[in-house]
């Protein structure tokens, strides 16, 4: 009698690997060709969701999706020129706060996810972490939370910030920039596209011992490199199209049939959740936006509760200040993995039932 749920023959799998292939690089062309900022990463996500949710059962190996950061990370890193350093230095204050604020901000969301959505403090307080999805996933093992359902929610977060950021900028106008990061750029020499390719590599051995070091790593030397003259930073089309196809897939894959039955019933809760945390992150970029003049879809994407990835890509195509959202989301990693354990126990101790007190003992008769 043959055991359920075995193993695919190497052909079946071959032939799902194909379809998703092609039906990625079909929904990518076609979101490309219609001017949606980030259609080539936006088409592999959704359809790999739908691949992972119909049982296909594949999996990205996670060194592909490294190097898929890694070529977001290289390509910001043409982004970065003195003048948007010292830019970037004298905002420091400004990060700081944000960064602070949208913490909070997520703190306060898993607080009402607890109380309103019937999910544990613990596993709500690591799921509405804004920022660094594997990384809360790692730590919440560590700390007893449902890893199955931290991981969802981050992924379910992350999906809803991609679509609704996506739309912000195509109702803002913001579609005139789309082609010009892939198509506007000069091909590669041969020598800074090998120095580029190990760049890209260095990154994503980097990524196995830093918290989105497959992306940080290729962003930081590749722009140490362009300033000092040593590289020049013009990625082949096919390559970033790859690189935002690994890094969709990725993601889309990771809400298979089995995840999405265990969470099905908190599965409202979380989109809930997701998308009061965009609109609150929304409401704090436009009051500073407000208050520094800075346009609001640059600090939208800066305050979004995203990956660094997902805004990296969606930054570059819409032509928005790159090195302000890529320093805010860059400082705000870093802060919710300094700061996670803390609010952690603080949402759990808020929301832990009060301790029955104990009873006299009676004194014998």
């Amino acid at each position: 009698m043959q055991a359920p749920h075995s193993p695919l023959s190497r052909p079946a799998q071959a032939l799902r690997w194909l379809a998703l292939i092609l039906s990625a690089a079909v929904a990518g062309q076609a979101l490309y060709a219609a001017e949606l900022p980030a259609g080539l990463f936006l088409g592999p996500m959704l359809v790999a969701i739908v691949f992972g949710v119909c049982g296909a059962g594949l999996r990205l190996h996670k060194k592909v999706f490294r190097f898929g950061q890694g070529c977001v990370g290289l390509l910001v890193a043409h982004t970065m020129t003195w003048s948007v350093l010292v830019s970037l230095a004298s905002s420091w204050h400004l990060m700081l706060l944000a960064t602070m604020l949208t913490v909070c901000l997520s703190a306060l969301v898993g607080l009402g996810t607890v109380r309103f959505g019937g999910i544990s403090g613990n596993t709500a307080a690591w799921g509405t972490a804004p920022g660094a999805a594997s990384a809360m996933v790692a730590m919440a093992e560590d700390y007893g939370a449902d890893s199955r359902l931290v991981a969802t929610m981050q992924y379910v977060r992350v999906v809803c910030v991609v679509m609704v950021g996506a739309l912000v900028s195509h109702l803002l106008g913001a579609t005139a920039g789309v082609s010009q990061a892939i198509t506007s750029a000069p091909v590669m020499s041969h020598t800074d596209l090998a120095l580029g390719l190990g760049v890209i590599l260095m990154g994503v051995a980097a990524g196995a011992f830093l918290p989105a070091g497959a992306l940080l790593v290729p962003l930081l030397l590749g722009a140490a490199l362009q300033l000092a003259g040593v590289l020049t930073i013009t990625l082949p089309s096919e390559l970033l199209a790859f690189g935002y196809a690994a890094i969709g897939c990725y993601i889309g894959l990771r809400f298979d049939r089995e995840t999405l039955s265990y969470v099905w019933r908190r599965l409202p809760t979380m989109v809930i959740g997701a998308l009061v945390l965009i609109m609150l992150c929304a409401a704090l970029a436009w009051l500073l936006a407000s208050l520094t003049g800075t346009d609001f879809l640059s600090m939208y994407l800066a305050t979004s509760p995203g990956g660094l990835d997902a805004m990296a890509i969606i930054a570059v195509e819409t032509n928005s200040d790159t090195g302000l959202v890529l320093a805010m989301q860059t400082l705000r990693l870093f802060g919710v993995i300094l700061t996670g354990a803390f609010f952690a126990k603080q949402i759990i101790r808020l929301t832990a039932p009060p301790a029955p007190r104990p009873e006299e003992r009676k004194r014998p008769a």
